[in-house]
């Protein structure tokens, strides 16, 4: 993919950054502050590269605009960890699992932050 493409969301700086911090054992409380730091870098890098969200067409009424900037969720970093093959495969599984169950416990949202509302949650989870 170009440098430039608007859907990218991983770039180097970003997966460098996750291979020099990230390690076994960490907390959710640091790898909430990882994925904070990560989503910054990847703004960061779409503003200073002039990179522009994808352009959508709306299947419904036909309207033609730009998307929704993308973000980096909690577990989007977990997932990439075994992507860019920083953590087994199978540690990856379990920690995702053990976001999903800290997540529901501590009602955070998709980037772990607190729920303003139960409710939220809810719809969130697709409940």
């Amino acid at each position: 993919m170009p440098a430039g493409d608007p859907q990218r969301v991983w770039f180097p700086e970003m997966i460098q950054k996750m291979r020099a911090e990230w390690h076994v054992g960490m907390s959710f409380t640091d790898l909430i502050e990882l994925r904070d730091s990560l989503d910054s870098i990847l703004r960061e890098i779409r503003f200073t590269r002039g990179i522009h969200p994808p352009v959508f067409k709306c299947p419904a009424c036909g309207h033609i605009g730009p998307g929704a900037e993308p973000k980096v969720s909690v577990r989007a970093v977990i997932l990439s960890l075994a992507r860019f093959q920083i953590a087994e495969a199978e540690h990856t599984k379990v920690l995702e699992r053990e976001w999903a169950v800290y997540q529901k416990k501590n009602q955070l949202d998709l980037y772990g932050k607190a729920v303003d509302s139960p409710g939220a949650l809810r719809y969130q989870e697709g409940l």
